[in-house]
């Protein structure tokens, strides 16, 4: 059995399906991402799977056992999209009560939360309450106060916001971290560059059902659609992708992006080329990015 396992969960709201019917197994040691539009039905999913909430049916399996909120929680990390901070505690005391919720003791949760500021650079603000923070400065909090316990699972909803590129880069260096570790992480965000860089699996949802799931790689070869780039000395004349019975999608100064017909070989558009009179200075396939594949699905599904 997987790490972490979701089998048929459903969750309605008088008439609206927010969770219908989803399934989905989680190993640990990977990072996921979950996508899908306003309304889908992510943060109910991520609250059912946290305690939060009560699915209407389904299970849940967690560590390979049934999921039991009061004995599991503490081997979580939530963050959620709200913050959740008390504005008027200061920086230390409030990463010290968080953690002692978690099972920490007030020494070990003092320690780690004094290591964690001083690698998140917020030595400074020790002190300080949170409300005199900004947005950026009590996202960094509200991330340590998430994985101070050190836990198996951590689910990150939208944990970019308000950052920076450099402190994004911090957060982004702790989420590989804990993912070499061995630890599931399961990263919800709109951004959809962040999912491509960041997550090395994903799942699609969509008016509560489940569009599709995998590597995040494989997910992008079956999207492929046998374009390539091309870059040739000369430029490509029109006259030669009419002769070859290839369709120019995209013409740019220095290259071209070309449509192959799935009966046809790159090899063989190669060898016809280079036949044809062309040095070959460039040759790649393009492969749908994760927002292409994101709207095409959505649309699909419409």
């Amino acid at each position: 059995m997987a790490f972490l396992s979701v089998a048929h969960l459903k969750k309605y709201y008088y008439q609206h399906k927010a969770v219908d019917d989803f399934s989905l197994d989680m190993d640990a040691g990977h990072i996921w991402g979950l996508l899908g539009p306003n309304g889908a039905g992510k943060t109910t999913l991520l609250r059912m799977i946290t305690g939060i909430l009560f699915p209407d049916s389904g299970e849940i399996y967690f560590r390979q056992q049934p999921f039991y909120p009061e004995r599991d929680q503490r081997y979580i990390g939530y963050m959620p999209e709200e913050r959740g901070l008390y504005k008027k505690m200061s920086v230390g005391e409030q990463l010290i009560y968080l953690g002692r919720l978690k099972g920490l003791s007030y020494a070990e949760a003092r320690k780690r939360a004094w290591q964690w500021v001083n690698k998140m650079q917020l030595a400074p603000w020790w002190s300080k309450h949170v409300g005199d923070l900004s947005k950026g400065m009590s996202q960094k909090v509200q991330f340590i106060a998430t994985i101070l316990h050190e836990p198996p699972l951590i689910i990150l909803d939208e944990p970019f916001s308000g950052l920076d590129p450099i402190n994004a880069n911090l957060i982004k260096d702790e989420i590989f971290a804990f993912s070499q570790k061995g630890c599931l992480v399961i990263f919800s965000t709109h951004r959809m560059e962040q999912v491509e860089e960041i997550c090395d699996h994903i799942v699609l949802i969509n008016k509560g059902k489940k569009l599709l799931d995998g590597e995040t790689n494989q997910i992008r070869q079956q999207f492929k659609q046998h374009q390539f780039k091309l870059k040739t000395e000369p430029k490509l004349l029109p006259a030669t992708l009419q002769k070859l019975d290839l369709e120019s999608i995209v013409g740019k100064e220095d290259h071209e992006i070309i449509q192959i017909k799935p009966n046809r070989s790159s090899n063989d558009i190669l060898r016809a080329l280079i036949d044809e009179g062309y040095s070959i200075l460039e040759f790649s396939e393009v492969l749908p990015s994760l927002n292409e594949i994101f709207i095409r699905s959505v649309n699909n599904n419409s």
